[in-house]
């Protein structure tokens, strides 16, 4: 039985990711700001919802602590939680853009570093490790007002291959998922030219980017290590002329 910390685990992807590893068996905690959705999931999945601000780094830290201190370790960290705020950038403040790096960027730096110091602590004596970071495919390309996610998202990429160069003593690779359009509100219409855009000719789910997680979370695969992996139907790869 592996020990899961999800962040943003109440909704979207996140809870989909939480969903997935408790249907493995895994002992799972999330956490999410959201309480009436992290309360729902907890109650859905049987894994332990924290409600924290991952922008508060003393709350965060406090609640990957406590898992360390009670499981004894983490298996498999997944830095799911994320926020868009896209605005024009004359519309925009510091301030707003700082919170986007801290929610998106710094929160999968605290959770990451916390692990590497209790292993390091504990003579790295656990051969199994594993961190799941949510990027994105606006790490590559971008649209007006998207500023503050899309450092965030190139920041999550480059996270992702230096902690897989630092984590390595400790037995943990480190690898990102980068997704396209990924359909979570119940209430979106997709048109049939939405689907038809992908070349999977179909926008995607929640569920694509949990069973990617455990794939690369799976012990045989510990040979992808600092690697961005893209699910987004192949959009990305289209070549896509004015007409």
């Amino acid at each position: 039985m592996r020990r899961v910390f999800v962040t943003g685990g109440g909704h979207g992807i996140g809870r989909a990711i939480v969903e997935a590893f408790c249907r493995e068996g895994d002992k799972v905690a999330f956490c999410d700001i959201d309480t009436r959705r992290g309360c729902e999931t907890e109650a859905s999945t049987g894994a332990r919802f924290i409600e924290v601000d991952v922008c508060d780094k003393v709350a965060l830290e406090s609640a990957v602590q406590s898992l360390l201190d009670e499981w004894n370790d983490l298996d498999i960290i997944v830095n799911n939680v994320g926020i868009g705020g896209f605005e024009p950038i004359t519309a925009t403040s510091v301030e707003h853009f700082e919170m986007i790096l801290n929610t998106n960027l710094r929160s999968a730096f605290i959770t990451s570093r916390l692990l590497a110091v209790h292993r390091e602590r504990n003579g790295a004596a656990n051969p199994y490790g594993r961190i799941v970071n949510l990027c994105s495919t606006r790490y590559l390309q971008s649209e007006p007002g998207s500023e503050g996610y899309a450092a965030s998202k190139g920041g999550i990429w480059s996270l992702t291959h230096a902690l897989a160069v630092s984590l390595a003593p400790y037995h943990i690779s480190v690898n990102c998922i980068a997704p396209g359009w990924i359909s979570v509100n119940e209430d979106e219409v997709l048109r049939p030219e939405d689907h038809g855009f992908h070349l999977s000719g179909r926008v995607g789910k929640a569920e694509d980017i949990a069973r990617t997680c455990l794939f690369l979370c799976d012990p045989k695969n510990d040979f992808i290590n600092g690697q961005c992996i893209t699910v987004d139907g192949g959009v990305t790869k289209k070549m896509i002329y004015p007409e």
